[in-house]
Order: C-alpha cells, then structure tokens, then sequence
C-alpha cells in the first residue's frame, strides 16, 4: 500500500509540475512576443489563466496536506482529547457531505459550459473547469478517509502542533 501511496503522490506532484512547466513556457512566449515580434499572441494569455485554474485545483486536491492549510486551532489544542476527537470528526464530516453534496449541482453547470468556447483556443470551457469536478470529488473522498481515521485513532495531533511543541 506504501508504494501505491508512494507512486500516486510522485504522480501528481510530475502532473503539477508539467502544468507549471507549460505555464512558464506559455508566459515566456508570451513576453517574446509581445516585446521581441511586436506583436502578441492572444491565444497565450488565455493558455496561462487555463493552467493556473488547473495548477491551483489539482494541486489543492492532491498535493496540498491537511497540514498546510491556516488553521485557527486555539480552542482546538485547548481541549482534552475527547472534545477534540468530536470537533475533529463534525469537521471531517462536513467538509466532505458538503462537498459530495455540491458535486451534482455543480458538474450540472459544468456540463451545460459544454456548449460555450473560450475565446481564443476553442476549447469547451466544460474541459477548462471539469477540473473543479475532480477536486470537489479528491476533497470529499480525502475527508472521508480522514474522517475514519479519526474514529480508529483519534484526533490528529500531529496536523495541529503549537510552534516549539514539535521541536522547531
């Protein structure tokens, strides 16, 4: 199971970094474009706003921890284990039912962008945003897990440390 985790990680993380590649390329294009040939490609800047829509979705779906996010956990630390474990799981619960239950709802109007075009790549903007679909379903099924893990082991600790409690 290690080394699924192991190789699915690497995997996205490769899929983020070629996302950025292509949009440091496209913006280097751009630049030349725009200063060197006197004359801009349209078709760039569009190509850029598509892949940072791609870069900050996958990546807060599949590379961003539970850990990285800015948390206000005051109360949280002050409690003893059991309250925590109870905020901890109310948490986990709703950040996922509320992003399983938005899935429908939202994919409906991702699905009906099928029938406009960006403006200078035709492409389906339903393929520009079908990546908010996937995060909605990473996120949901990410705090699911969490959401288990926190009923077999208890709250999570280690997500929620004071600054000079884990030795830094």
């Amino acid at each position: 199971m290690h080394f699924v985790t192991k190789w699915f990680t690497r995997g996205t993380e490769f899929v983020a970094a070629a996302l950025l590649a292509a949009m440091f390329l496209t913006f280097i294009l751009q630049i030349f474009s725009r200063y060197v040939l006197q004359q801009p490609f349209g078709w760039t800047l569009e190509l850029c706003l598509t892949l940072w829509v791609w870069i900050v979705f996958w990546g807060n779906a599949f590379i961003v921890r539970e850990r990285d996010h800015v948390s206000f956990d005051i109360l949280y630390l002050a409690m003893p284990r059991r309250p925590r474990q109870i905020l901890a799981l109310v948490s986990a619960a709703a950040i996922a039912v509320g992003m399983a239950v938005s899935f429908w709802p939202t994919w409906d109007y991702i699905d009906f962008l099928r029938i406009k075009k960006s403006a200078t790549l035709k492409i389906p903007m339903r393929t520009i945003f079908s990546i908010y679909g996937l995060f909605l379903i990473a996120v949901a099924l990410r705090y699911a897990w969490l959401f288990v893990a926190i009923l077999r082991n208890g709250p999570p600790d280690d997500a929620h440390t004071l600054p000079g409690e884990d030795g830094s």
